[in-house]
């Protein structure tokens, strides 16, 4: 009898609750669509969209990428991931203390000096953090709408660029360089920017092969070649 003239009385109650309206043609109760949803409340992501139109992006491509032109992308990513980390820093003041992140280097596809100091580990921080906050539901995010995915992502790389500058600073103002007021104010901030824009590469990088331009992941890309070239050079190498 219920299902010939509408819901039962039971029913009524519990479709209000959930958010839901009666539909003018048929008489069921249905939920509004994700939009009409979202409007009435505040969400974090909506704070990222007017940092979208000047984030870093690299354009998904519009067509199947061949094999080989996989390999060309994916060559040409490892050889500017292992340019920049023989590229020594500018302005820094040579120490000879113990490195107290060489346990953590082969994880992170860093090198001591260079322009991969900080590695990877602005992405996997951001990673994480994202990650953590999503299934936490601090971010109400739906991935299966193209909008929320690309915020979400967008998000993901804002807050990665946030933590590049803030391990740059850190990393200068606790002496890792040399003491601060031996390096002055124009060399700490050169050596920031250094470390800032080796992070947005290293990011370009990594969204680069996960877009579909070449093969893997840009992290397991870069943490294997990273142990390559440790031990190709301490293999040849005279001093080790």
């Amino acid at each position: 009898f219920g299902s010939s003239f509408g819901p039962r009385r039971g029913c009524v109650s519990s479709s209000l609750a959930a958010g839901c309206f009666r539909t003018p043609h048929t008489g069921w109760w249905a939920r509004p669509p994700v939009c009409c949803r979202a409007m009435g409340k505040f969400r974090l992501l909506n704070l990222v969209k007017p940092c979208m139109c000047v984030l870093p992006e690299v354009s998904t491509p519009d067509r199947k990428i061949p094999f080989r032109e996989k390999i060309l992308w994916t060559a040409i990513s490892l050889f500017v991931f292992l340019v920049c980390c023989q590229i020594p820093l500018y302005g820094i003041v040579t120490s000879k203390s113990a490195d107290p992140f060489y346990w953590m280097r082969v994880i992170l596809a860093s090198n001591r000096g260079t322009l991969m100091e900080l590695g990877i580990s602005p992405i996997i921080t951001s990673g994480m953090v994202m990650q953590l906050l999503a299934g936490s539901r601090v971010i109400d995010v739906d991935q299966s709408l193209k909008e929320d995915r690309a915020l979400f992502t967008g998000a993901q790389k804002l807050f990665g660029m946030l933590i590049t500058m803030g391990e740059a600073v850190a990393y200068v103002m606790s002496g890792m360089y040399g003491d601060l007021r031996e390096l002055g104010a124009g060399n700490a901030i050169l050596i920031i920017s250094q470390l800032f824009f080796a992070g947005i590469i290293v990011i370009l990088l990594d969204e680069l092969l996960q877009k579909g331009y070449g093969m893997g992941s840009g992290i397991s890309l870069f943490i294997a070649t990273n142990i390559c070239e440790s031990i190709i050079w301490k293999a040849f190498s005279p001093t080790t």
